[in-house]
């Protein structure tokens, strides 16, 4: 009788790399996490701690090894650190692009800043009125200044273009329709369209015209007894050539009087100066659509004006009067801030002989190849000595953005740069990364610094930003 024979035993369990990392309660007894809860407070540090031992335990899993408690604490006091930084901080933008909307549009003059400063911290005559000690009107100085520099009989601001263009198409036309030019049925940033505005506005959109060319008579013959507006959209972020045509704007208002209707644009990005001033391409002016006879005209506060984020109305004061008491209006309503720096832009435009000295967006706009050169070589020189880095000065283009003068490039001044130590990828990461974030573009191998939106007196920031990333 033949015996069969033991099963053979498994090999001995080699012990799991992950079993020796201590556990939150311990590590939460040391002095130093202690410490980082008497900072930071006992929750948040506990949140830390088990985030770092996740990552440990996941590096352990891929036999890189097990990190002792002051490699664990230090994890710790870096996510605590981390969580403590605000996501929105300031940056430098040398991208090129002067209204940059990642990076916030237009910077805003001295004088704005200034403003916003006076009245966040306190309280503010927002709804006073001084002399009589009673309500105000929000908004009344803003009103008053754009119907000052635009020839409008009334004014308003809300807090963005989309929110004026809403509101003027809810109070004008809602329960009819308002009639576009195909060519006009523009899509701006974020997916957000025309014919979505007009339908949430309570509309029907009407189409009229070929997407090329659109004439008076097709608006004509578009007007039936539900027709409430003839709606204008200024084409702020694309262009179209060649063979095309489109009614002028005094030929559309003219036709609105006669058949009782109310002619609304939007003017997008929207200037109130001739921008061929400044050497850029003609933009019409809120002036010109108000003395062409438009209703209602809307445009925006943080593009070409140069202001803060807003979108500002102007136009005949039986129009203006309708928006201002529609339900919308409350939710609409731009806050202390964003008044305060309007007030003191548009106050700007009351010189206009200064205006571009004065408005960052105008002085980057307006800036001469013969000051970027200047400026390039300011930086180049505050580069010089950077181990490792090396700094080429070229041309380029770049562009106003924000949906602003599309398809018109200006020249500009860069500097190209190389770290012997990393990709241009790696560097562009290290500084968006950094105090302040610096934002430039890539070119091959090389980070691009656009020296048209950077400022003579960022220059120091950004040369010390550098030298920290390279570093």
């Amino acid at each position: 009788m033949s015996l069969a024979p033991p099963p053979a035993r498994p090999p001995a369990r080699l012990p799991d790399a992950r079993r020796r990392l201590p556990p939150v309660h311990k590590l939460l007894e040391s002095p130093d996490a202690q410490a980082l809860a008497a900072e930071h407070g006992r929750t948040a540090l506990t949140a830390a701690l088990r985030a770092a031992l996740d990552t440990a335990r996941a590096a352990a899993a891929r036999g890189d090894g097990v990190p002792g408690v002051p490699a664990l604490l230090a994890d710790a006091r870096e996510r605590l650190a981390a969580a403590r930084r605000p996501v929105l901080r300031p940056a430098i933008n040398a991208t090129g692009v002067v209204l940059h909307t990642n990076l916030g549009r237009a910077p805003l003059a001295d004088a704005a800043v200034d403003a916003v400063a006076a009245v966040a911290g306190g309280y503010a005559t927002l709804e006073l009125d001084t002399a009589t000690g009673r309500r105000g009107g929000r908004g009344d100085a803003v009103a008053a200044l754009l119907c000052d520099l635009t020839g409008a009989e009334a004014a308003l601001a809300v807090n963005n273009n989309a929110a004026a263009v809403l509101l003027a198409v809810s109070a004008l036309a809602a329960g009819g329709e308002a009639v576009v030019s195909r060519g006009e049925l523009v899509e701006i940033g974020g997916s957000f369209r025309i014919p979505d505005v007009v339908r949430q506005g309570g509309a029907r959109l009407v189409e009229v015209g070929a997407t090329n060319k659109t004439r008076l008579g097709d608006y004509e013959a578009a007007i039936g007894p539900d027709t409430r507006v003839l709606l204008k959209v200024h084409r702020s972020n694309f262009r179209m050539v060649g063979f095309t045509a489109a009614p002028a704007t005094a030929d559309l208002a003219a036709l609105a009087r006669r058949r009782g209707l109310a002619l609304v644009e939007d003017l997008g990005s929207g200037t109130l100066v001739d921008l061929t001033a400044y050497g850029l391409p003609h933009e019409p002016t809120v002036g010109d659509a108000v003395a062409a006879g438009v209703d209602l005209v809307t445009f925006s506060g943080d593009k070409l004006l140069g202001g803060p984020q807003a979108g500002l109305v102007a136009g005949r004061r039986d129009a203006v009067a309708r928006l201002k008491a529609h339900p919308l209006m409350r939710a609409l309503r731009p806050d202390k801030m964003a008044l305060a720096a309007l007030e003191a832009t548009l106050r700007l435009y009351r010189e206009p002989d200064r205006l571009a000295e004065r408005l960052p967006v105008l002085a980057m706009l307006a800036a001469t190849p013969a000051m970027l050169e200047a400026r390039a070589a300011r930086l180049a020189g505050l580069l010089a000595g950077i181990g490792g880095l090396t700094v080429e000065p070229g041309q380029d283009e770049a562009y106003a953005g924000g949906g602003s003068l599309p398809g018109v490039t200006i020249p500009t001044r860069t500097l190209a740069l190389r770290a012997a130590s990393m990709g241009a990828a790696a560097l562009a990461a290290r500084l968006r990364t950094g105090r302040p974030a610096v934002v430039g573009r890539l070119s091959g191998d090389r980070l691009l610094l656009d020296l048209r939106t950077v400022a003579e007196a960022e220059l120091p920031a950004l040369a010390a930003a550098v030298r920290e990333a390279v570093a």
